[in-house]
């Protein structure tokens, strides 16, 4: 859950409406409904489509939805499900203030970092408007040391 949500920036909301049918393993994507039902292809890495293969291999239920509880009778994840399971892993890990939305900003800003431009991460993101997109991303300051030596001088 927490590798499928960093490598992709997908909201909790649209991981919770994913089902196991939307994801494609050999392409490393799946297609999520974001807000305003607008449906966008988001991408994962090779570590997310291992674990979620190993996640797989483990379900015993039928539930078509990807994530479900624990317990029978295995009802999908809901935000509320996630954001506790987050923070409880957050707590286990020494990390105060872990929560769902932090992959999203931390996704953006790893990729802008590592200079994907902007609009690709609007899109992978969903935003409408780039200003959006850019309030999500954290410039790191080094990174903009770096720029301006190469492009100023």
């Amino acid at each position: 859950m927490l590798e499928l949500l960093i490598s992709t920036g997908m909201r909790v909301g649209e991981l919770t409406r994913l089902n196991i049918s939307d994801l494609n393993l050999q392409d490393r994507s799946c297609v999520v409904l974001g807000k305003g039902n607008s449906e966008r292809e988001v991408y994962f890495n090779a570590k997310s489509k291992m674990y979620i293969e190993k996640y797989l291999e483990t379900r015993t239920d039928s539930n078509e939805a990807l994530f479900v509880s624990l317990i029978k009778p295995y009802n999908r994840l809901k935000i509320s499900g996630i954001e506790i399971r987050i923070r409880q892993l957050g707590k286990e890990a020494n990390i105060s203030k872990v929560y769902p939305h932090k992959f999203r900003r931390t996704m953006a800003t790893m990729a802008i970092d590592k200079g994907m431009p902007v609009e690709q991460v609007q899109k992978l993101l969903g935003h409408i408007k780039i200003d959006t997109t850019m309030h999500y991303a954290m410039v790191n300051q080094n990174n903009v040391k770096i720029s301006h030596r190469k492009y100023i001088g």
